[in-house]
């Protein structure tokens, strides 16, 4: 990749967005050199998987199919998906495909639900993890010498690590601040003067917030680019994160069981979804009732089959998100995403309406005079459950406004969603903040 010239228009100036003046050799791949290395890598890895992976051989003799089907990428289908209980059940270890003397690096997720999940790493395979990484933040905007802020955790959460390993790939300088501290976040960031912060979206809200607290103004940081993950997020939150901080908002997806952050990146000069780096990463959209794959363009549940990984493969991995595959477009051979904005295992059910936390988001985010903090509160009353939305006032909103919001809310959630709900306005700085990933859904239920 090639240093960006230091006279090139400062990116804060939302619609002077980096040109990708310099792609890998992947990148410029045509479509048929794409399908053809994706094919000769997804044999290697059905072998790899079966004939290493205790838990495969089982799997594929039960359905039985063996690597040697896989004769073109519609074969894939034929194959059974895995699922995060597959690798709970086979804790901590039983998924590894290489002895453990050949694991460079181990990471889990936090196991709050249950057993956590394990995922181990090769010498290659981080080197792999470093090289999209370092792609991922090349097409956000992010060039070489550039300083780059990392607030997503460190430790075995694969956000930090994942994150920085990218960072010193591409040649810039990583800033390993993790999460939590706020205040000192928003001293760093006006001290150190980075141009590229990566973090979760809730989080930056939350350090916006700070910044203003302060009485800073975010948007003459020197923040030119925002790469923005490991959560869903919408339309909404980036212009409001534009508008404030006055960078560029990209998202970044990616997930631990598959590598971690930098499976897929949205390009800034485009910002129209994410282009998943196929080389290394297969991705299928799947019904996820009943598993049949889906057209492009058809919106169902994500799989993913690793194509070089050697630690720990994966076929069809049940993502759980929910989205679209799309031609290319910044990066033509690559297929893009559609913003993930629910996924199938957090999604409310509501007195039989699916209702997902992002269809909030954009309502609370449209109203006027509130401030984009919000928490969704589940009850039972007199049998039945009942949902609360928990929303702030800005700190310069007039108090006659409030019960004006508060049914604003509601009716937009009972016309656009089909459902009513409770809605209490509250006092500015009232709800928790993030120092990661946000808790949005407080469940107050009783245990059925």
């Amino acid at each position: 990749m090639t240093t960006m010239h230091s006279d090139v228009p400062h990116a804060k100036r939302l619609g002077t967005a980096p040109a990708p003046d310099d792609l890998t050799a992947a990148e410029r791949m045509s479509v048929d050199e794409l399908r053809a290395t994706q094919l000769e890598r997804l044999q290697w890895t059905l072998r790899h998987a079966y004939e290493n992976v205790p838990f495969y051989r089982r799997k594929f003799d039960e359905a039985g199919v063996h690597p040697d089907d896989c004769r073109e990428l519609s074969d894939l289908a034929k194959f059974p998906c895995t699922t995060k209980h597959d690798l709970r059940d086979n804790y901590p270890f039983g998924m590894f495909a290489v002895p453990q003397e050949q694991v460079r690096r181990i990471h889990a997720s936090s196991g709050t639900t249950g057993k956590p999940t394990v995922v181990g790493y090769t010498e290659q395979d981080i080197d792999t993890w470093a090289t999209v990484m370092a792609r991922s933040i090349y097409a956000a905007g992010g060039r070489p010498g550039h300083k780059v802020h990392v607030a997503y955790g460190y430790g075995l959460f694969t956000g930090g690590l994942g994150a920085h390993y990218g960072v010193e790939k591409l040649g810039c300088t990583a800033i390993p601040a993790s999460g939590g501290m706020t205040a000192r976040q928003v001293q760093i960031i006006t001290d150190f003067r980075p141009e590229v912060i990566m973090v979760t979206p809730s989080y930056m809200l939350t350090l916006l917030d700070e910044f203003e607290r302060q009485g800073l103004d975010p948007a003459k940081s020197s923040l030119r680019v925002g790469i923005f993950g490991a959560e869903p997020w919408t339309e909404q939150m980036r212009r409001e994160i534009e508008q404030r901080m006055d960078l560029h908002a990209v998202d970044i997806y990616g997930l631990s069981e598959v590598m971690g952050p930098g499976v897929a990146q949205e390009c800034v000069e485009t910002k129209d979804g994410l282009h998943i780096w196929e080389d290394h990463f297969y991705p299928e959209v799947v019904d996820p009732v009943d598993g049949n794959v889906l057209a492009e363009g058809e919106t169902g549940e994500l799989l993913f089959t690793s194509l070089t990984k050697q630690a720990m493969p994966v076929i069809r991995y049940r993502t759980r998100d929910l989205t679209a595959l799309r031609p290319g477009t910044a990066r033509p051979a690559f297929r893009r995403m559609d913003k993930v904005t629910g996924r199938s295992d957090d999604m409310i059910i509501l007195r039989g309406v699916n209702v997902f936390p992002t269809q909030i988001e954009e309502i609370v985010l449209a109203t006027e005079g509130l401030a984009p903090h919000f928490q969704l509160k589940l009850t039972k009353k007199d049998r039945m459950d009942h949902l609360t939305v928990l929303v702030e006032v800005r700190h310069d909103t007039a108090a006659e406004r409030r019960s004006g919001a508060a049914a604003e809310i509601a009716a937009r959630i009972k016309d656009g969603v089909g459902i009513s709900v409770g809605v209490e306005v509250l006092d500015p700085d009232t709800l928790e903040r993030s120092m990661g990933k946000l808790r949005r859904v407080i469940d107050q239920r009783p245990p059925a």
